[in-house]
This record gives C-alpha cells, structure tokens and sequence, in this order.
C-alpha cells in the first residue's frame, strides 16, 4: 500500500473539516428551531391555559399589538388569523379564541 503524500493527506483533512462543519452547522440549526418552537409553544399555550388572567391577556394583547408588525409575508399572516383578529368580548382575558389549539404545544 503505498503511502498519501502530504498535499494528499491534507486535501482529506480538509474534506473531513468541511463535512464535519457543515454537520456542526445543521445540529446548530436544529437546535435553534427547536428552541424558538419551545418559546413559541409557551406563548401560544400561556394566554389560553393559565390561571394568572392578567398575565394570559398581557401576552395575546401583546401577541396581536406585536404579531402583525412582524409577520411580513401574507401567508404567515393567514397562519395567526384567528389570534391576530379583534376580540369583540374578553370577559376573562384567559380565552383568545384558538391559540394554542395544540398543534404548537403538542
């Protein structure tokens, strides 16, 4: 078997350093989305089940005073439609209609 020489052995290096980062890069990405879908489960799950009524109301009025400043594309928009309309009732401040209808929160 004859031996790599050293270029050889150091484009494998670099090969291995490249897959290498880019797998770095994909577990980094995955835990990124997973931790903004856990805030974002929280968020969505608190005005619906919590005890604390002015602390649930707090988050949906800041959810749809916040939401539409942010949510720039109209298809993101349709996906917060029925938090984002204008409550006509909140008598308990607790309900927001169908956020956190589980498939978040799940």
């Amino acid at each position: 078997m004859a031996r790599k020489t050293i270029g050889e052995r150091l484009a494998q290096l670099e090969a291995q350093r490249k897959t290498l980062q880019i797998r770095l890069s994909k577990q980094e990405r995955a835990i990124d989305t997973r931790c903004k879908l856990l805030i974002g489960a929280l968020v969505l799950h608190r005005p619906e089940h919590d005890r604390d009524v002015q602390f649930a109301g707090g988050i949906a009025e800041w959810l749809r005073r916040e939401l539409p400043k942010f949510l720039i594309r109209e298809g993101d928009r349709d996906l917060f439609d029925d938090l984002l309309k204008p409550q006509l009732h909140e008598p308990s401040r607790g309900n927001i209609g169908n956020v956190g209808n589980g498939s978040a929160a799940s």
